[in-house]
């Protein structure tokens, strides 16, 4: 990636919601190692400058630079835990399966994971304390082992970014 770029770059975002601005013209840089918290009352765009920056949503104005890079060249390189109301608690999927879509990206499009990805998964919830939970079915566990199990699907992607909205609810 740029050497001597900050790893992440926003200049001049500008969201807006039905012509009516939230964020105004927010610039700023991060390099590699920060680690960046966005404070603010409910309501304030927090969550809205993450899905900006991110392309979740469309930006009024403004541009993203991950390393010097346009953001849509370096999706890849960006892990992103969502809020948990943005999830569907009742899909049917096993703790593990959420693992394993951090490794998609990884695997290519129709393609089964390895051992390789499944040894990655494993070690990924291990490491945030939830072995013991690679089978059991995402809805069935509490708020704080949900969030966990999202946090080891961003690990599992191996990124060199990780944005986390609101990662200590629950």
């Amino acid at each position: 990636m740029g050497e001597g770029s900050p790893l992440l770059e926003v200049r001049n975002l500008t969201v807006s919601y039905q012509r009516e601005p939230v964020l105004r013209s927010v610039s700023f840089a991060c390099d590699a190692g920060q680690i960046v918290g966005i404070i603010g009352p409910n309501g304030a765009g927090k969550s809205t400058l993450l899905k900006a920056i991110l392309g979740l949503i469309p930006r009024e104005s403004g541009e993203v630079f991950v390393a010097g890079r346009p953001l849509e060249d370096v999706r890849g390189r960006i892990a992103y835990v969502p809020q948990r109301e943005e999830v569907d608690w009742d899909f049917p999927i096993t703790a593990l399966d959420v693992v394993l879509m951090g490794r998609y990206r990884r695997m290519g499009i129709g393609r089964r994971p390895t051992r390789a990805d499944r040894q990655a998964a494993h070690t990924e919830l291990a490491r945030v304390g939830l072995a013991a939970f690679a089978g059991a079915r995402i809805g069935e566990l509490s708020g704080g082992q949900q969030q966990r199990v999202f946090f080891a699907r961003a690990l599992a992607q191996e990124a060199d970014l990780l944005f986390l909205d609101e990662p200590f609810v629950g």
